[in-house]
């Protein structure tokens, strides 16, 4: 089995010009399993030329003749100087220094990798990672990471949301392959637009993130790599189906059509058409729906002259329908017989990359990235319309070269967005342009061993927010053996799309108010904040197993926030910020492989998040203090047909959370203070026949938790108390799933 597993790793290096060496870099074990080592310096012997091995420990390094010592080196591993006289593929194993004279532990890769050496705080969640979970679309891609706080963002709609750093989305940079991809129009729905079959890793970056990828980005970064023809399967067929009545079909079609061209068509289909109410407040618990999404992907690769490109058409329609259980849309619809929703979107998408790297100065690179959308949402709720059509235009050149040597990179380059946005909210039609043009330079020094830092700062010219500047600034320290100390800071800013953000305030009987300031985008300002942060990482081993600590503090202060008020429960008001408005993170991981294929992961975060409300300083609503995560996971060993079992169970508990002000209800439309704490478990069963099938089956909130009340003033949904806005747990309760993994490699 390790044989073909290196020859599938190998392989696809062979391709490589012949002025390169190409090659792997492996952890010394006593399987000889190829095991890689994501992060390994690799370089030429008193030379500046250098390379930094992938998450599967790959690489590829310019050669001449007159290099002929390649140095390999890694903290916490024996720095080992080879001997190369001619190109050809390089397979090395690395030794842990602290155990130079002892018998070789066993290890494998983690499926979630941290970096030693970047600047940036960043981690990389594999596909090992993501299958460890149901993982139907990537807003349910992390459910077994604690970095990410994933809830229902109402009652009704089944929508998932997700935070960082204590703050939303929206204050998030979200990309598909470093494009922006889930903004405007599609912040509430977006990120379950993308099926996780189609994900290939997410790579997850707290703080401020890189001046290249745009000023819009707060509290961090997340970018989903998709699948890629070249090395996806021929075929691939996922089927699932759990009890709430989701039934899901995924299949992949690659194709290498020539030597240079591939391409692959994927295909999603969901559908739920049964009604479930289990808590029996005549309301479904998850919406119907109906989903079809595809896409088709091509590949172009020329190794010789150094072209790579892709370009990606996607088509999306998903129809979703919620609300009182006796809703039926062609006779209530507009009426007040029962309360119901709607919400159908259509979706078209381009998106291209074209990235040149010069064959002879192999640091010298460049790239052009475009995207277009088309997003049309026609919804309502109950008797609120909101219907939004924004058409969206990227595009971003980069320049990549060096400065003097290796160590001294940089990158430079000019960036165009334009959205049009066109809204209509129940009886008032909101419709704006937006156009900015942007120039950024970044310069990141890496002497590959204790420091690496990169600072970059972007000048936008943006017609309704003006010209403002956003600096970025990432440094990583090395001060001992397997260890990071890591500290950044940086200034965001962003429009706040004040709607299709906040799509749940329509699904309430509040009164919808905008306190006009005279800005330009809704009579409102920009949001402007300041990100900072520290992190410290530290990988030790105890009872000789691989271990590593990190802790985390975060920081973000809002020069101006478009304050989303909830504290009146008769209205919801947007306004600017008066006052203070921050959100203070801290997080402490540990990681530990217990004994062999059996890892824990541990994690407890601290969240301080307050606003200057009209009505004073309060905190976040329905923000935990204190959140407690655990992570389980095993695997049996491989057999020479690749037959194993794999087990996950993941546990997460939340603290009180403050709900917003109903002391204006009635008295029985009143809420305490603060929720109750809540504890969820997770669990999944994999077993692997061969590395063509597998089958799982799992179980989510399998304790059975539900929150009571998700809905207020349910029993009368046309009256002044009504509102779904008050969710803070599982509203469905347990349920079970199972599915299968086909492929033909």
């Amino acid at each position: 089995m390790k044989q073909i597993i290196y020859i599938l790793f190998i392989l696809p290096m062979l391709s490589f010009s012949q002025d390169k060496i190409s090659g792997l870099i492996l952890e010394a074990n006593d399987k000889n399993e190829p095991i890689g080592l994501a992060g390994a310096n690799v370089y030429w012997l008193d030379t500046s030329v250098g390379s930094v091995t992938d998450i599967d420990g790959k690489f590829t390094i310019p050669y001449k003749n007159e290099y002929s010592q390649l140095v390999i080196s890694y903290v916490g591993f024996k720095t080992d100087t080879i001997t190369v006289n001619e190109p050809k593929v390089v397979r090395h194993w690395l030794q842990s220094t602290d155990n130079l004279d002892a018998v070789t532990i066993t290890s494998r890769k983690q499926a979630t990798s941290k970096s030693y050496l970047q600047a940036t705080n960043v981690f990389t969640v594999s596909s090992d990672e993501l299958l460890k979970a149901a993982c139907c679309n990537l807003s349910e891609s992390f459910e077994t990471n604690p970095s990410i706080d994933v809830n229902f963002a109402d009652a009704v709609s089944g929508t998932r949301q997700i935070k960082m750093l204590g703050l939303t989305s929206p204050y998030i940079l979200i990309a598909t392959e470093n494009i922006p991809s889930i903004r405007g129009a599609s912040q509430a729905f977006g990120m379950s637009f993308i099926p996780g079959t189609w994900v290939e890793s997410i790579q997850i970056t707290k703080g401020a993130g890189s001046a290249v990828n745009g000023f819009e980005s707060i509290a961090g970064q997340i970018n989903a790599e998709l699948v890629k023809p070249t090395t996806d399967a021929r075929l691939f067929v996922n089927a699932y189906t759990n009890a709430n009545g989701r039934l899901e079909l995924n299949t992949h079609l690659n194709t290498a059509v020539n030597e240079k061209w591939s391409t692959g068509l994927y295909l999603h289909g969901n559908l739920r058409d049964t009604k479930h109410d289990n808590n029996n407040d005549t309301f479904l618990d998850m919406p119907l729906q109906e989903q079809i999404n595809i896409m088709n992907r091509w590949q172009y690769i020329d190794t010789e002259k150094g072209f790579v490109s892709f370009i990606n058409l996607k088509f999306l329609n998903d129809e979703k329908q919620t609300g009182q259980e006796s809703f039926n849309p062609k006779t209530d619809k507009g009426t007040t017989n029962a309360w119901g929703s709607e919400i159908d979107t259509r979706r078209y998408e381009v998106s291209t990359k074209f990235g040149y790297v010069n064959p002879e100065l192999t640091w010298q690179s460049i790239s052009l990235q475009t995207a277009y959308s088309n997003h049309k949402q026609a919804s309502y709720f109950g008797l609120n319309q909101y219907d939004i059509t924004h058409n969206s235009l990227y595009a971003n050149a980069i320049y990549n070269s060096i400065i003097s040597d290796s160590r001294h990179k940089v990158k430079t380059g000019i960036s165009y967005t334009y959205d049009h946005y066109d809204e209509f909210v129940n009886t008032n039609d909101y419709e704006r342009t937006e156009r900015s043009v942007g120039a950024f330079f970044e310069y990141n020094f890496d002497n590959l061993e204790k420091l690496n830092l990169t600072a970059g700062i972007r000048v936008d010219n943006h017609n309704l927010m003006g010209t403002f500047i956003t600096p970025r600034f990432h440094a990583r320290y090395t001060p001992w053996e397997k260890s990071a100390l890591r500290a950044s800071f940086g200034r965001g800013i962003r429009s706040a799309n004040i709607f299709a953000e906040n799509q749940s305030i329509f699904s309430t009987s509040r009164a919808i108010n905008i306190l006009n300031t005279g800005g330009a985008i809704y009579g409102l300002d920009p949001e402007i904040a300041w990100n900072y942060g520290v992190s410290f990482l530290q990988g030790f081993n105890l009872f000789n197993r691989k271990a590593d600590i990190t802790l985390d503090y975060y920081r973000t202060d809002f020069q101006n926030q478009v304050v989303v008020d909830f504290e009146n429960p008769q209205e919801v008001n947007f306004y600017n910020l008066d006052g203070d408005s921050y959100a203070n993170s801290f997080q402490i991981e540990w990681n530990y492989n217990a004994f062999e294929h059996f890892d824990l992961r541990l994690a407890y975060k601290y969240y301080d998040v307050k606003t200057d409300y009209n009505s004073g300083k309060l905190s976040k609503p329905l923000v935990p203090t204190n959140r407690f995560f655990a992570n389980a996971s095993y695997e049996t060993n491989m057999k020479e047909n690749g037959a194993r079992w794999k087990f996950d169970t993941t546990f997460n508990w939340l603290g009180e959370q403050r709900f917003s002000s109903t002391t204006g209800n009635p008295i029985q439309y009143q809420l305490p203070e603060n929720t109750p704490t809540l504890g969820t478990l997770n669990a999944q069963i994999t077993k692997v026949f061969s590395p063509k099938f597998e089958v799982y089956l799992g179980g989510e909130n399998i304790t059975n938790v539900k929150q009571d009340n998700p809905i207020l003033g349910a029993n009368d949904p046309f009256g002044s108390n009504f509102d779904t806005t008050f969710v803070y747990g599982p509203i469905f309760g347990a349920s079970y799933y199972a599915g299968l993994r086909f492929k033909i490699e």
